[in-house]
């Protein structure tokens, strides 16, 4: 059984901290070039480790204890869904696929921002033909529904040539330009919540060790991977790199407490019920009873779900990396995931801060994990 409610909750963050988070999720970090929002963790966070490391692809990682021999990693990924430039009309529509889960039934209607080597951010819009257009040609009460091939990003050329000249070319990224927004003084509201709010929190926790004077006795490793929207692929290479001892994940989870969302296959979790904690074989259930024990003690509610063929999040990349890693995920409830107005609890989100720092300092040196 989780823990009982507390009668007052109260936020491990304030203003600077929010100010830093809407800087973030603010900033363009789509999948493959993620090394603007990169820099703005990386700024935010070198206060309060010992040492930064940037691989070759941008994973970034602060470190606290760099010289330890037993590793700790918390995590979270950076990159958000996008598209891509992939072809070009001779009448100056763009054409685009996908860079990651992006989904086209959003797209139409939304402003976007095409990221470009030679003049930077430039404006754009996924159009879509009015409702009664789409009536008419077919002559009937069918209309046509949004696909890959059928939604465009008009960026106002009159033609091919003119796109050319504004340097943009196949490839380029394109990003929802949706930025941050409270809601009823709740939720906070953004695109790519999933998972910058990760980012944020695990920067909160290396805040709150420095702000509390916490000694840990082993190396903590606070990252933010690159490209986990296709597939994991950074977290398996840093994994690699760091070979640490034991790996706890965050990323979102859905509220299902939505329309169309059926809780028979998705499971029962919700905004505002705190974090969730997961369970599938590379979770480690020893690692995870150590995580259900610290919530009980701290009086900090937590929820369960349960995972089928993947946990789909880093979680996965760390647990069956070199050697094996002890692995467990925290995960952020969060309402209509890949879509421009992601929206998670601003108490979870501090709760989950909590239990992801009570469980670091709870963890000693050498504790394998191992079941026998």
């Amino acid at each position: 059984m989780a823990a009982k409610k507390k009668k007052k909750e109260t936020l491990v963050y304030g203003k600077k901290e929010i100010d830093f988070m809407e800087t973030l999720l603010n900033t363009p970090s789509p999948t493959g070039f993620e090394y603007t929002g990169q820099k703005v963790r990386v700024d935010y966070i070198k206060p309060y480790v010992d040492e930064i490391i940037i691989d070759t692809y941008g994973t970034a990682v602060g470190v606290i204890n760099p010289d330890a021999t037993y590793k700790v990693v918390i995590e979270a990924h950076c990159d958000e869904i996008s598209w891509f430039v992939n072809y070009i009309t001779e009448n100056g529509l763009i054409h685009v696929i996908r860079n990651g889960w992006s989904d086209h039934l959003v797209a139409p209607g939304q402003r976007v921002s095409i990221h470009t080597e030679e003049k930077g951010q430039l404006d754009g819009v996924f159009g879509w033909p009015a409702i009664h257009t789409r009536w008419a040609a077919r002559r009937s009460w069918w209309e046509e529904t949004p696909k890959v091939k059928n939604i465009t990003v008009d960026v106002g050329a009159k033609n091919k040539e003119e796109i050319e000249k504004m340097w943009i070319e196949v490839g380029n990224p394109i990003t929802y330009t949706a930025p941050f927004m409270k809601l009823n003084d709740r939720y906070f509201v953004a695109r790519a919540l999933d998972n910058r709010a990760g980012g944020f929190m695990i920067a909160q926790v290396a805040r709150l060790l420095k702000k509390n004077k916490k000694k840990l006795d082993f190396g903590l490793y606070i990252v933010n991977s690159v490209q986990e929207e296709i597939w994991l692929r950074w977290a398996k290479m840093i994994a690699e790199r760091i070979k640490p001892d034991v790996a706890i994940i965050t990323d979102v989870w859905h509220d299902t407490t939505t329309p169309m969302i059926d809780k028979k296959v998705e499971g029962d979790t919700a905004c505002g019920k705190w974090p969730a904690l997961t369970v599938w074989p590379a979770v480690q259930n020893n690692l995870l009873r150590h995580i259900k024990a610290v919530a009980k003690k701290q009086k900090i509610n937590y929820q369960m779900c349960a995972a089928s063929t993947s946990t789909w999040t880093d979680t996965d990349a760390f647990a069956y990396s070199h050697q094996w890693v002890a692995s467990a995920l925290i995960s952020l409830p969060l309402r209509y995931m890949h879509t421009t107005v992601e929206m998670v609890d601003k108490h979870d989100v501090s709760e989950t801060i909590k239990l992801m720092y009570e469980t670091v300092c709870s963890l000693k040196k050498w504790e394998d994990f191992k079941y026998l």
